[in-house]
Parts: C-alpha cells; structure tokens; sequence
C-alpha cells in the first residue's frame, strides 16, 4: 500500500498525500493561519538574531498550541481561556490574537497539528514495513495507536475535545474522512486495482475501519475494553486484514 508522497493530506477524493493539517473550507493545508488563526499584512519586518517577523510569529503560534495541549490534555476543554493559555505559554495577550480570534480557533489549529503528526507516522511506517498485507496493516495501526496513547494528552485532545462543539465535531468528521482516503488509496495501490473509478465499496470499507478504530479507541481509554495496547493493535490489525482482502478478492 503505497500513497503519493506530495508532503500534504488532501479531502475531497481519493487521498493525494500526507503529513499535512486535515483540509477546512477556509484554509488550504499549508496555510499558516489554519483553524482560524488571523492574517497579517504590510511588509516583512526586520529580523532579529537571525530570526524573521514570520518566523518568531510562528513559534509563538506553536507555543500556544503547546500551551493548549497542556491545558486540556491534564485539565480539560474548560480551563482553556485566553489568559490562562498565554500563561502556561509565556506571552502577552495580544499575541494570542495575533493567531487566534476563538478557542475553537485554538482547538481546530491543534486538531489539525495532531492529525497531520499521526499521518506522518503512519505513512513512515508504512514505507519501511515488510510488503505484505497484515505487516503493513500492523505497521500503520501501531505507528498511529502509539502515537496517540504515548502522549494520553494527543488522544485526549482528537477523542474527546474533538467532540466539544457542532463545529469541532464536523472537523473531527472531516478529519475521519481524510484518514479513510487514505486506507482506500493505499488499499487500491497495495491490491493493484486499476479501474479509475474504483468500487464504491473501497471508500465504504475504509470509511467504516476508520471510524470504528476512533470508536473502539475511545472506548479503550475509558478502560470500557480489556485490553492491553498490544492486543488492541493485533485485533484491530485483524479486523483490516480480514476486510481489505475480502475486498480485493471481490474486486481483482
């Protein structure tokens, strides 16, 4: 299984790349005021210890988002207001507006960091596992559980706070679709399927393995399955292999 390696997640069809933020109506994925953040014009300002204006502007953008992986991922969404995150992050006030007009605009920016970080490890280890089918399904399934459950604070943040409002359920959705876009990819690269409009059957299968891998996930850190890490990665591993070569045996 094989996706292009453009460097970018891309919506609306089949995947076309990864390792960049989930695709918004308002902002491409290599937007650097994505989730809401504000825009800046005029001239370049000087640069200081080598350093530009665009540059200390996005680190402190990243410091904030750090900031806010904190604050929910060991308080919870309600802690997160604007004072409390320029504290935790060390800076005035104003520069969090430099960023960010909401909370929600906070939230989707990290959502968008954390998805982006979790493509680029699962097509990492997808392009050193061994090629065959269930080596590959268990690469990208441990590469993208790890991930999340290394750092609690990550699951907490695309799991739970994800789900906090209307508009950040319909990220997380979009989110869920852009990840099914690429198991269908890799999936029709992997089996050698040819036909340019492929079987609608490929994206309701990868839709569904998605989804219920966020499910079962979630259900798993609210300890609702016992289950070690490593037997959730083996039968959700299953349960891809199991779908994915029914299919191809179906389709080729």
């Amino acid at each position: 299984m094989t996706a292009s390696r453009s460097g970018s997640v891309r919506g609306g069809g089949r995947a076309t790349g990864v390792g960049g933020r989930t695709p918004s109506k308002s902002a491409s994925p290599s937007d650097p005021t994505a989730g809401g953040g504000r825009t800046t014009s005029g001239p370049a300002k000087r640069s200081y210890g080598g350093v530009s204006a665009d540059e200390r502007r996005a680190q402190r953008r990243a410091a904030l988002l750090d900031a806010a992986l904190e604050i929910i991922g060991t308080q919870g969404i309600t802690k997160l207001t604007v004072s409390g995150l320029c504290a935790q992050a060390g800076l005035n006030e104003r520069y969090y507006y430099e960023s960010f007009d909401s909370r929600d605009a906070v939230l989707a920016a990290l959502i968008d960091r954390i998805a982006e970080e979790l493509a680029g490890a699962i097509i990492g280890a997808l392009q050193t596992a061994p090629s065959d089918t269930r080596a590959k399904a268990h690469a990208a399934i441990s590469a993208g559980i790890h991930l999340l459950t290394d750092d609690p604070r990550k699951a907490h943040v695309a799991l739970v706070a994800g789900m906090a409002t209307p508009e950040l359920r319909a990220r997380t959705n979009q989110t869920v679709r852009v990840f099914a876009r690429i198991v269908a990819a890799e999936g029709i690269d992997f089996y050698g399927i040819t036909d340019p409009n492929p079987e609608p059957t490929i994206d309701f299968r990868a839709t569904y393995l998605v989804g219920g891998l966020v499910q079962t996930l979630t259900a798993w850190l609210q300890n609702d399955l016992p289950l070690t890490r490593d037997e959730l990665i083996d039968h959700t591993t299953d349960v891809f292999v199991l779908l994915g070569e029914d299919l191809a045996r179906r389709l080729t």
